[in-house]
């Protein structure tokens, strides 16, 4: 890491000058998500890289804004309400635009990441004619996850963000989700995959008989269905594969009761620490994933990048399309179809090598070079 940083360093400063970048974030590590991870695993690089990084994030456990610094990155949590861990709602207004004028006079780029986030999108309003670069990362599912969040797209935040985002520079992380941006938002996006830790790159998948999912607990995640194959696949084909499901949200009683009616073997708990879960990822025979309703899931960008046989759904599966060890299901096939898929797919797997997947080391340089203007 430190012969990266070094030699990196003297690459970018050939002709471009350290920058100042502010990042605008629904929540931040210690939170556990894909966003939150994205994030922290930029900021922290360009850290090392030189730049000077802080990072606006709302935080819904807290009464006044706190400041921190956090592995080198100046991090200011912004206290929110986030009823079922949504919508991010910054509370001291007057403040935080007073906050964000006063970011933006020592920041060169402001990178604002979800679209679905209120905080987000309220800093962008404030930020819209400030003199700085401004770079969006949507995060776009295409609409809300419940009846009342879709509704509020239709009626009202599509149109609203699509003003936001004129004249902006839009990243998104996949090709796929450039598609709908430009359909919705009527701008160009500049796609950029995620990374991974440079670590996980060098692991080697060696299964010990469950399937895994790891990640909100929400009925639209279909982890029943996931549960339900699991079963099918032992009934049928005489596997001894357990089922190990780790997250939170609304959904964990619910499919709970339904794994006890299944009569499958489970195990079940809260996220665990990331180092922790890349091990017992690592020893997955699969890692499923068949909500149809993502952007670029992290979660099966670390599969790919160990070689854990992935199980994922489209439409949004198709961003991995091509990739190695990784299996693409429409999930309103019958149910008989997809077990037979799936158990093929196993069958078949150790006689292809794992993908290829960039580092974040990798996607950082990108970060500068095409968004940053670095």
């Amino acid at each position: 890491m430190a012969s990266f940083c070094t030699e990196t360093r003297k690459t970018l400063n050939k002709g471009c000058k350290e920058m100042r970048i502010l990042y605008i974030a629904p929540l931040y590590y210690p939170h556990i998500g894909g966003l939150e991870y994205v994030v922290k695993s930029v900021a922290e690089r360009l850290v090392r890289l030189g730049h000077e990084v802080t990072v606006l994030a709302g935080e819904p456990g807290i009464d006044k804004p706190v400041e921190e610094l956090v592995n080198g990155v100046r991090v200011v949590r912004w206290p929110t309400r986030s009823p079922g861990g949504a919508y991010h709602i910054p509370r001291r207004r007057a403040e935080l635009e007073k906050a964000l004028k006063e970011l933006a006079k020592e920041t060169d780029v402001i990178h604002i990441h979800s679209v679905h986030s209120i905080i987000s999108m309220y800093s962008l309003r404030i930020l819209k004619n400030s003199s700085n670069r401004l770079v969006v990362t949507p995060y776009y599912h295409g609409t809300g996850h419940t009846l009342f969040r879709r509704l509020l797209w239709v009626l009202f935040w599509r149109r609203y963000v699509k003003n936001l985002l004129k004249d902006c520079i839009v990243h998104t992380v996949s090709k796929l989700e450039a598609r709908p941006v430009k359909r919705d938002f009527g701008v160009e996006a500049m796609p950029i995959e995620n990374g991974v830790e440079e670590w996980i790159r060098e692991l080697r998948w060696e299964p010990e008989g469950y399937a895994l999912y790891s990640g909100r607990i929400e009925r639209y995640k279909n982890v029943d269905l996931l549960a339900k194959i699991v079963k099918l696949l032992n009934e049928r084909y005489g596997l001894d594969i357990e089922f190990k499901v780790f997250g939170r949200g609304p959904y964990r009683d619910k499919l709970e009761e339904i794994l006890k009616s299944l009569g499958i073997r489970y195990e079940m708990g809260d996220f665990k620490p990331f180092e922790e879960y890349i091990r017992i990822l690592s020893h997955a025979t699969f890692f499923g994933l068949l909500s149809e309703k993502e952007s670029y899931p992290q979660s099966v960008n670390e599969a790919n990048a160990i070689g854990v046989p992935a199980v994922i759904a489209k439409p949004w599966g198709l961003n991995f399309e091509g990739r190695k060890r990784t299996l693409i299901i429409d999930i309103r096939q019958p149910l008989n179809k997809l077990v037979d898929d799936v158990y093929r797919f196993l069958e078949n797997i150790y006689i292809e090598e794992k993908s290829f997947v960039p580092t974040w080391n990798e996607v950082a340089l990108e970060y500068m070079k095409r968004l940053y203007g670095g």
